[in-house]
């Protein structure tokens, strides 16, 4: 395209000879300019209408790295340093429900020392100093502890179900960064060509204002043409710039890595009723999910404190070497070096009235959650709703804009066929030209929007992994 451009120019560089030169050629070659790039469009839009899932793999040889949307999604997810965080946070809880957990298995403890005694032998804490001491203890039956243990355990649960919203939420950018790359890049190949007709139709202008065919205003209107096009070129090349950039990092690839991107659709849009679509999220939603298992969390933590009434039991154990060194021969009648305990702990409640207070407290606690779930569940329903009529909207603005090109396009060719049979004027051309050049940018941006908003819906109903994987 570009080899054909430069030559484009070379010759009209040569045709702009002055007021000697025919202006009837000078339109003549507008005139080729213009239904070669509209040849050109008619069949991008074939291209931008059938592509899909089916896009090819093949690497191209001039090409450092192709990739489809599924492709990228997966080197994206693979590479998140935020996904990465989120699996560490849920190790860090996984390992404290560990921590509660130990409780209820055998534990061993094992010391020395010395001390010197005076009177009764006895150490702080209420027992008796020993050269070599080995104790053992284990929760049997400790409800406000298995309580404990048992809302940590949910808790680590809801913080797996926040690394799947982060995986998700990678997903759905990286995603989004892929198809506005895709976007952007084929916005680009339409202004650069409407850059280099913009250019030929100034000096056009510019030789027929010389000649007096044309007002002077004329060779001014083409100039802000000119210079708006030039201006809308380098945003989106900036534009461009900043999500390769962008989705570089996401995959981890070099920053100085060429990548190429094929115009996709979303694999299985999401096209069902919307009252599908709520129970899809009521029953796949991650933060409904995670609002589900925090309730469960305090719930348990409520059993756990309701149990404090009730007795405790745990297993305990102790083996000591003594010395006579502690005077134990003063106090006992016979001294045996060696001495074992094992046996049963059991802690009866009489009167506790800090259990109440914790009684008190999960209950508070649980309502908080209920209430904050009741909320989470109402919401999500309306959100699932507004999203699908976002994404209904989508769809007829894009059907909107397609009718908006195509006829855009009819009118140019009949336009066209005018100028051509000499009864249309080059301005009238031009300005057909500009309008179908925008209605281009514009079905472009309709169908993004279409992607942007089905994919949110998708993450609001929990199924952005299941059709992006």
């Amino acid at each position: 395209m570009k080899t054909e451009g430069n030559a484009e120019e070379r010759k009209g560089t040569t045709r702009r000879q002055p007021e000697s030169e025919n202006a009837g050629m000078e339109e003549r070659a507008v005139t080729v300019e213009i239904r070669r790039r509209s040849a050109g469009r008619r069949a991008w839009l074939i291209l931008l209408v059938l592509s899909g899932v089916s896009a090819g793999r093949a690497q191209d040889s001039e090409i450092s790295r192709k990739l489809t949307l599924k492709e990228a999604v997966s080197l994206a997810v693979g590479n998140s340093r935020d996904l990465a965080l989120a699996r560490l946070q849920y190790g860090v809880l996984q390992r404290e429900a560990g921590v509660t957990r130990s409780a209820f298995r055998p534990n061993f403890y094992s010391g020395t020392g010395a001390a010197y005694t005076s009177g009764f032998p006895l150490m702080s804490g209420g027992g008796v100093p020993a050269i070599f001491s080995l104790s053992y203890d284990q929760q049997i039956f400790n409800p406000p502890l298995k309580g404990e243990q048992r809302a940590a355990e949910q808790r680590a649960e809801g913080q797996r179900l926040s690394m799947d919203g982060v995986r998700d939420g990678v997903m759905v950018r990286a995603a989004l960064l892929y198809l506005e790359l895709a976007k952007v890049r084929h916005a680009l190949e339409l202004m650069r060509s409407e850059r280099l007709s913009a250019g030929r139709i100034l000096d056009a202008m510019r030789d027929r204002a010389a000649a007096g065919r044309e007002l002077p205003i004329e060779v001014t209107r083409a100039q802000l043409t000119t210079a708006r096009i030039e201006q809308r070129v380098a945003q989106m090349e900036d534009r461009e710039d900043s999500l390769s950039g962008e989705l570089r990092d996401m995959m981890g690839l070099p920053q100085d890595l060429p990548i190429e991107v094929s115009t996709e659709d979303i694999p299985g849009a999401a096209a069902d009723e919307a009252k599908d679509l709520v129970s899809q999220a009521m029953a796949n939603n991650i933060e409904l999910k995670q609002a589900e298992t925090e309730r469960r969390a305090r719930e348990e933590k409520l059993k756990g404190e309701r149990g404090g009434y009730w007795p405790t039991i745990g297993l305990t154990g102790q083996y000591n070497v003594l010395s006579r060194m502690n005077n134990y021969t003063d106090f006992f009648n016979k001294f045996q070096r060696n001495n074992v305990i094992f046996g049963l702990e059991i802690r009866i409640p009489i009167f506790a009235s800090r259990t109440s207070a914790e009684v008190a407290f999960a209950q508070a606690d649980l309502n908080a959650a209920n209430l904050a779930l009741q909320k989470k569940r109402s919401e999500l329903s309306l959100d699932v709703r507004r999203k699908a009529r976002l994404v209904r909207e989508a769809d007829l603005g894009g059907d909107v804009a397609r009718l908006e090109l195509q006829l855009a396009q009819e009118n140019l060719h009949n336009l066209q066929m005018q100028f051509d049979q000499g009864r249309g004027s080059l301005k009238d051309l031009e300005a057909a030209h500009l309008n179908e050049n925008d209605k281009w940018l514009s079905y472009l941006d309709a169908n993004y929007a279409r992607q942007q908003a089905e994919l949110e819906l998708l993450r609001t109903t929990g199924q952005v992994a299941t059709v992006l994987q």
